[in-house]
């Protein structure tokens, strides 16, 4: 069946498709031309092509598919011709969204997100949302993109070279993980970040939990004050948490090692163990706290009437249904203790450096490339926690039956 058989209503396609494209391929050409020195000449052929790509493209394929395999092919081989690997990459990307604009736009595809009601102003309005909604998603992400090709560099830069612009090969290199996996800085950063975050996020979520079912309970007294002190050290600034941990924790370490002869190394782990503990059980309290709304209180008082324990109902009902916010809670803590520099800066020494803080030191003192490297590591164990999180958080959902199975 052709694609034609679910248009809803085809735009006019002189008066509004081919205008529309040619407005985007004016913007492409812009700035193909702004850095070719041609800024005019670009907006014109840009223009030019756009409106003859709608042209042809709902004239003379009316597949989709077929279309817009055939405009990323062709704007590739261009590409590939003119600027190569790059160029080919580049306008194959161009082509891809230019066939995907035109088929958008001059099947009519813009008003599937609205009812069929919709004024023209309202549908308007509905595709300006969602564009600004892409905007936002893509200044909040583009600078973590930018960073993990950037750890590649052959060069010792913190820019792209022109060898990398172009794709060429020799542009690229392992050299800075290399220099991250082999030199004893970084992997004592890594040893302790490995020690300090899992025994921090085990602290974490133990007393994180506790709290969380003690202040779901409607007859403890006093819960929302509880409650915004309990999540504080999410709110007050970093800095200042960290001062007040600089204070306490030097008196407990010192009260550690007189009175009980342990280690400055071994006490200032605990320190630092400590203060990542703080700042994780917040996390864990408002995870659990949103997983135990939808919990049935009537499974705990029928496992009391059938003689089980508090400790018994707590690891055989409970637990199992509100894992998934237990773990959610987990994970965030130890993203919170992985990445943290300026509580270890203040509570921690040189014998607990962590990761951030080697970064730190790298981008201060001695502008060391293996930052970019580190960089794109740790933001691909972030993306892998936090997807961890969404699909724990859809199987609670299940669980609680908020959504379907």
């Amino acid at each position: 069946m052709s694609d034609l058989s679910i248009d809803k209503g085809t735009p006019s396609l002189t008066g509004f498709t081919i205008p529309m494209v040619a407005v985007l391929g004016a913007f492409f050409g812009f700035v193909a031309g702004n850095a070719l020195g041609s800024a005019l000449v670009g907006v014109i052929l840009g223009a030019v092509i756009g409106a003859g790509l709608a042209y042809g493209l709902l004239t003379f394929a009316p597949s989709r598919q077929v279309g817009r395999w055939g405009t990323i092919a062709v704007f590739a081989v261009v590409g590939l011709l003119f600027a190569g690997l790059g160029g080919f990459l580049g306008l194959g990307l161009i082509g891809a969204v230019m066939s995907w604009f035109v088929y958008w736009i001059g099947r009519g595809h813009f008003r599937d997100g609205v009812p069929i009601y919709s004024t023209p102003g309202q549908t308007l309005w509905h595709n300006t949302l969602m564009f600004i909604c892409g905007l936002i998603f893509f200044f909040l992400i583009a600078p973590i993109v930018v960073v993990m090709p950037l750890s590649f560099n052959a060069e010792d830069f913190f820019t792209f070279t022109p060898e990398m612009l172009r794709l060429d090969p020799e542009g690229y290199s392992l050299k800075h993980y290399r220099d991250f996996f082999g030199t004893s800085d970084w992997q004592l950063a890594l040893k302790n970040s490995l020690i300090i975050a899992p025994i921090a996020t085990m602290i974490s979520v133990s007393l994180g939990t506790l709290a969380a079912i003690g202040l779901s309970q409607s007859h403890v007294p006093f819960r929302r004050p509880i409650m915004a002190i309990m999540i504080s050290p999410m709110i007050v600034p970093l800095i200042i948490s960290a001062t007040g941990m600089f204070f306490f924790y030097s008196t407990l370490g010192n009260f550690l090692e007189g009175s009980l002869g342990l280690s400055k190394s071994f006490v200032g782990y605990i320190k630092v163990i400590l203060a990542h503990a703080v700042l994780g059980i917040p996390f864990v309290i408002i995870t659990v706290t949103a997983t135990l709304v939808g919990f049935d209180r009537s499974l705990t008082r029928a496992a009391a009437n059938m003689g089980a324990d508090p400790v018994t109902t707590f690891f055989r009902v409970q637990m199992p249904l509100i894992l998934p916010g237990v773990i959610s809670g987990g994970l965030f803590a130890f993203i919170t203790s992985f990445d943290e520099v300026v509580v270890v800066l203040f509570v921690g020494s040189a014998a607990q450096k962590t990761l951030p803080w080697q970064m730190f030191i790298g981008l201060r003192e001695q502008i060391s490339p293996t930052i970019l490297a580190v960089a794109t590591i740790l933001v691909v164990i972030s993306i892998a926690l936090l997807t961890t999180v969404e699909l724990l958080r859809r199987r609670s959902e299940r669980l609680r039956g908020m959504s379907p199975g």
